[in-house]
């Protein structure tokens, strides 16, 4: 699930609060210094003899004089003196303050790499708090994609190592077979050569799938772009795919409108184009056939891959499109993949400004492209 972006971080309870608290801190510095200059200097200078006579123990008269050698005459100092003391209580309890704050917040990045930390700021830090959790679950969820990605890729080295053992066997048994018996007879020796040459092939295939994954890891994919009529691109493919469609007693029906135009790389829409294919021909019955339509609506041109067979099951329809993915059905040496030609086939398609969908129901199964049509002012 994809973690909910929280909104911009908004202050206004914390403002609201540290302001409050300041008001107070404030009121109360002016009522004590108030306080202290009316005992000191103003009305209540009577009441501050009484106090210095409660405190010291001496006559009234001999407070009186100490109050006013003392107090009276130097209250500039005292006053200076007492306002210093109260700006300094002022300026610690407001440090304290904002370094509860940031201890909060430093815990709360702390708990960023902890899995079973719980990250909870003061109710003023609500948006902060928000915006924490959804920096540890964008995290987590990074983190979940590459170690499904890397054993993916570990699953993937053990597929392709076991299904390379198959086709190199049967590879050196039949040249065995044909070495130690020169004197075979010539269809037999046809029969075994026909053999070991579809099984090289089928190995080359499956080496290059170990190709396609490293070039896939180093390298983003980079478009030449120019005008590509795809009409014209995908009339020719039957023709193409003919030596793979006739074995099983497949073909290929296309259905275009004509001059059908997009701005893109020819070579990289016909390796997306022809990885769907693959797919189609790879999952399809026997003896059906695999439809091609493309039309154009609303500034798009739409493009379907329309095929009759085992159907993609629900739950795994938008896994089908991530790197290393295969159906768990896919492992026969027969349709085993790297898994990446449809991860491939939406990048190139994505970086065109299209996209691609799958729906899979009812024994059919259809990708459906949809690419901008090109534009001359474009």
């Amino acid at each position: 699930m994809k973690p909910k972006k929280p909104m911009s971080l908004n202050y206004a309870k914390l403002r609201a609060k540290v302001f409050i608290r300041m008001l107070v801190l404030i009121a109360l510095a002016l009522v004590a210094v108030d306080g202290l200059y009316l005992l000191v200097r103003g009305r209540l200078g009577k009441e501050g003899v009484r106090l210095l006579q409660f405190f010291t123990g001496y006559k009234y008269e001999q407070a009186l004089a100490i109050y006013n050698s003392v107090l009276r005459e130097h209250w500039e100092i005292i006053m200076l003196t007492a306002i210093s003391a109260f700006f300094l209580l002022f300026f610690y309890f407001s440090l304290s303050w904002f370094t509860k704050y940031f201890n909060e917040v430093d815990a709360g990045v702390d708990a960023l790499i902890q899995d079973d930390a719980e990250i909870q700021l003061s109710p003023e830090m609500s948006s902060m708090e928000q915006k924490l959790i959804f920096i540890k679950q964008t995290l987590q969820k990074r983190a979940l994609e590459v170690q499904l990605t890397e054993q993916n890729k570990r699953d993937l080295v053990m597929y392709l190592a076991h299904d390379i053992k198959t086709p190199l066997t049967s590879v050196l048994g039949y040249l065995s077979l044909l070495s130690e018996n020169p004197n075979l007879p010539e269809e037999q020796q046809r029969h075994y050569m026909k053999i070991a040459l579809d099984k090289a092939y089928h190995l080359e295939r499956l080496i290059n799938d170990f190709f396609e994954v490293e070039r896939f890891n180093q390298q983003s994919i980079q478009l030449d772009q120019q005008p590509v009529d795809i009409s014209y691109m995908l009339v020719q493919m039957p023709d193409e795919f003919y030596p793979t469609l006739m074995p099983s007693g497949k073909k290929m029906i296309v259905e275009v409108e004509d001059t059908i135009t997009v701005h893109g790389d020819s070579d990289k829409l016909a390796r997306a184009f022809h990885n769907i294919l693959k797919n189609a021909i790879a999952y399809s019955d026997d003896n059906s056939t695999i439809g091609v339509y493309a039309k154009t609506r609303e500034g798009m041109a739409i493009i379907s891959f329309i095929n009759t067979g085992a159907m993609i099951p629900h739950d795994q329809q938008d896994k089908i499109f991530e790197k290393f993915y295969r159906l768990n059905d896919a492992r026969s040496t027969k349709t085993g993949g790297s898994g990446l030609g449809l991860a491939i086939t939406r990048e190139i398609i994505s970086l065109h400004g299209g996209e691609i969908e799958l729906h899979s129901e009812q024994g059919k199964t259809m990708f459906c492209v949809r690419l901008p049509l090109f534009s001359q002012g474009g």
